[in-house]
Formats: C-alpha cells, structure tokens, sequence
C-alpha cells in the first residue's frame, strides 16, 4: 500500500487490497451484487455443491429484488474455500454505485470474524475507476479511531485485513487505484486523523510536526514561528492566538511536480484553528467540545497535499496552513480592538470569535505575494450560518471567477464532494464598512457566510480564487452513510484533487 511509505495514520481500516480476474473467492466472505435474481444461480452453484434448489429456494424467500439494500447469506459446508457467499440487493442496475456498495458492505462485515472480504463485481461492465472507488469505499467505512481508547472490546475491532475485488479488468482498476483513488484516499484518512485528535494533542506546534513527517511523501516543508510571522506584520494571524500559551505556527508544504518548475501553482490554504473557544466573545459551553474540529480545513489542505504527492501529481502546488488557538485569556485581543494586517488594511474586531477570517487574510496574502499563484482555494470551517444554509450536504463556494466556478461544478460531482455556489456583490461587501478602520471583521448574522468571503476576497488582491466553507461538511456527529464512520469527514480533499486532476496537471 502507498500508506505504508509514510508513518502518519493512526486510523484502523482494511490494510491490503487486491483486483482479481477469479470469479472464486478463496476464504472468507464473498458478496455478490443483485439486480437480477435468475444472474445469481450460476455464481452460487459455483461456490456451494449444495446445488441450485437451495439456492433458489433462499433467494426466492429472502425477497431480495423487493427490498433494495437487504442481503442474504448462505454459508459453505467446506470453510476451508469458503465461509459464506452473501447475496446484496443493489436496486437498479443502471444506479449502480461501487463505492457505496462497498462501503455498505465494508460496514455490515467489519466485525464479524472474517479476515478477507471479496466483491464480485465482475461482468458488470464498469469502469477502472468505479472498481477502484470500490475499494475506497470499503476502506472509508471500516475507518476507526480508536488510538485513545485504553481498551477496545473485541465485538467492535475491525476483523478484515484483505479486500478482493474481481472484475474484468484487474490490472486496470488496480492501476487506477494505486495510481489516484488509493493515494487520495490515504490523505482522506489522514485528514481523519487530524481532525479527530484532541486539542491538547494536536496544538499548532504538535500540528506542525505532524506535517514535518510528510517529508517522506515527497513533500518539502517550511514552517513559521511566531519570530517570522512578526517579521511579516502578520498581526492578524497572531492576534488570534495571542490568547494562548501555545505558540501560533504558519506550515508551508510544497509539491512542484508540473513539468515547468517556475510555473504558477495552485495554492491551497486552510483554516488551522486547533482549538476555537471563541476568545473573548466565548462561545457558549454546550458543544464545545466539537471545536476540535475547528481546523478541518488545514485537514482537507494537508491531505491533498499528502496525495498529491504520492501519486506524484504533474502540478506546481503550494499547501498553506495557519495554526492557531483562539483563548480567552488576559492577553488576548478584545472586541473593538483595531488590528493591521500582513497586507496593510486595517481591522477593527466586532467579534474575537470570527477568527478565521482573520488567520486566513494573512494566509491568503502571504500565498499571494510570496508565490504569484495562477489560483487560489481556501477551506475553512468558517461559519455557522452556512450550516443554517446547506446543512451537511454541501460546501459553500464563493468566488471571485466565473471560470473556476465552472471547473469546481464539473469536478465537484466526480469527486463525491458536493459545493453550492454563493453570490458575492457590492452589497454584500458595503456591510464590512468600518468607521473606525478599514473594515471590520464581523456583521453579525444577516448574510454571515456571504460577508464572512466577501472579507476574505479583500486579502486576494485579484488573484482567481475560492472559498470553500466546510463547517458543514467537515465533521458530523450524526451520519447516514456508511461511508462517514466517525466524527471527522476528511471533506475536500478528493474534490481538491479532482479539481486540480481535471484542470490543472499537464
């Protein structure tokens, strides 16, 4: 596995994966999709001496065809080939989609003693990259973070080592796997792990260090402390962590793997909150606790630049994070304080607890300036009110580029990641009017995700650029698909590489 070429997962999930041409599973538990019934006999009777009888007198009882997503299994008389050979109701054939097949099956067979696990999907004409997305979707839903558990009851450790997908095409799906969907979904998982960690594990310096391992990716890694910040004027990335003990951090990751070293990149930049109290504009105390995840979009920014690396992407790309703590202590900044940014624009603070913006403006700026990008993308779980908006089903996209809005709406379905794209105007942005300063960092709630990027597009200086607000997409405590096992989503990092895959590698 790509994974093994770097020590940064802590996630439990399936570790090897193979695409076969066999269509006989060997061990464990084989799964067959169902469309059609009467398609199903001559699989069976090739794995169970049973014969045909038995296993059309199971399949006709188990109904399959009338209860979409139910299964059936029949267990073999010789465990020693074969344990059990399931029957899945996959619903229409045309609808048919690999990756939640494999992740529902991934989630019902997790723990249930079996060590391998094969799909059958072979005959079913699909492509390189649905077979591979198959495999991702086993591996996304037999994901775990158990690292902090003292113990971890036997019932709920995740038994399966090896995925076998057989398909007509093995060496094509396994090339496309290894070659995008494995490494990308490697940086997913990463991601994961990020955002699951603990406030007190995961501080702006720990964070940093995490980022440090990439180095064996392929990655090269510069990171700021707050002697160079200062040295920039980055006042508004440091007024946000002034509050806290732990020092604020600035992570510059580098992949320039375009086949013209000094082209323009891309430039990613994320939101790196390890910890959002919301200073001294606290926020209330119930839910707290999720703020942890406040640093979902550094998350999604260090694992696409994690799997753009190991899939040795054809792109110049700069990954930039901002790491901060934002607490309430005597040293903190004050609402009404007003504040100079790296670019020179003055800030007056409504709110200590608009934060992001204020980390990001510096980030954008200094992406700006220091690597003349030919576009820019930042994702930050930045506002509630896009929560209220979108709930947990779509990103919000703003941007200041009709053409990158185009780009994102065609990568954004094949990617699995879903954006919706908001309007900015001169109206919107009149709301940031300061009387005390330039601009001040917060309106309140009338059109907060709208102002919240209409302040951020004053630190792109033109650059084509988009914002992606995550805050409902990043992390969830309540979950219907399989494929979304814990609190932390990994969102962002397949659409940033689907993105820059379809627009940007030569």
């Amino acid at each position: 596995m790509l994974s093994a070429l770097i020590s940064v997962a802590l996630s439990i999930t399936v570790v090897k994966i193979e695409f076969v041409a066999s269509k006989r599973a060997v061990s464990g538990m084989a799964v067959v999709p169902v469309f059609e019934k009467e398609a199903c006999y001559g699989v069976a009777r090739d794995y169970l001496k049973d014969g045909g009888p038995q296993v059309k007198a199971t399949l006709k009882g188990a109904r399959l065809s009338a209860h979409p997503g139910t299964h059936t299994s029949l267990y073999s008389s010789d465990p020693s080939k074969l344990n059990a050979l399931t029957f899945w109701s996959a619903g229409e054939k045309k609808r048919f989609d690999a990756e939640l097949f494999g992740a529902k099956a991934g989630a019902a067979f997790r723990t249930r003693g079996e060590s391998s696990l094969t799909l059958h999907l072979d005959g079913l004409s699909l492509s390189q990259d649905e077979l591979a997305r198959a495999a991702v979707g086993v591996r996304l839903a037999t994901y775990r973070f158990f690292k902090h558990r003292s113990k971890v009851s036997e019932n709920r450790l995740t038994t399966l080592k090896t995925l076998r997908i057989t398909c007509d095409s093995p060496t094509q799906a396994r090339s496309s796997y290894r070659s995008f969907h494995g490494p990308i979904c490697d940086g997913q998982l990463h991601a994961r792990d990020l955002v699951n960690e603990p406030a007190n594990i995961l501080f702006p310096k720990a964070y940093a260090t995490r980022i440090r391992a990439l180095k064996k990716a392929g990655l090269e890694i510069e990171v700021l402390g707050e002697k160079e910040m200062k040295a920039l004027k980055m006042n508004a990335l440091l007024g946000v962590g002034q509050g806290s003990r732990r020092e604020s951090q600035l992570v510059v990751m580098k992949w320039m793997g375009g086949k013209r070293k000094k082209g323009a990149p891309v430039c990613l930049v994320g939101k790196g909150i390890t910890f959002d109290t919301g200073g001294i504009s606290l926020k209330p105390g119930v839910g707290m606790w999720d703020m942890k995840g406040d640093m979902g979009g550094s998350a999604a920014v260090v694992g696409a630049m994690q799997a753009l690396a190991l899939r040795k992407a054809k792109v110049n790309a700069i990954g930039i994070v901002a790491l901060a703590e934002n607490m309430p202590d005597g040293n903190a900044q004050n609402p009404g304080d007003v504040i100079t940014s790296m670019s020179g624009q003055t800030i007056e603070l409504q709110s200590t607890d608009a934060e992001g913006r204020l980390v990001l403006a510096d980030a954008l700026w200094y992406a700006k300036k220091t690597f003349k990008p030919c576009a820019m993308v930042d994702l930050a779980t930045l506002t509630g009110a896009v929560l209220v908006s979108l709930g947990h089903e779509h990103a919000g996209l703003f941007t200041n580029s009709d053409k990158l809005a185009k780009e994102f709406e065609k990568s954004s379905p094949k990617a699995q990641e879903r954006t919706w794209r908001f309007p900015l105007l001169p109206e919107y942005d009149r709301l940031l009017d300061s009387e005390t300063a330039d601009m001040k960092n917060s309106v309140g709630r009338v059109a907060g995700s709208i102002t919240a990027a209409q302040f951020l597009q004053r630190f792109v200086d033109g650059t084509p650029w988009v914002h992606l607000d995550i805050a409902g997409t990043s992390s969830k405590n309540t979950r219907t698909d399989p494929r979304e096992p814990s609190f932390a989503i990994g969102y962002g990092v397949r659409l940033l590489n689907q993105w820059i895959a379809d627009h940007y590698e030569g």
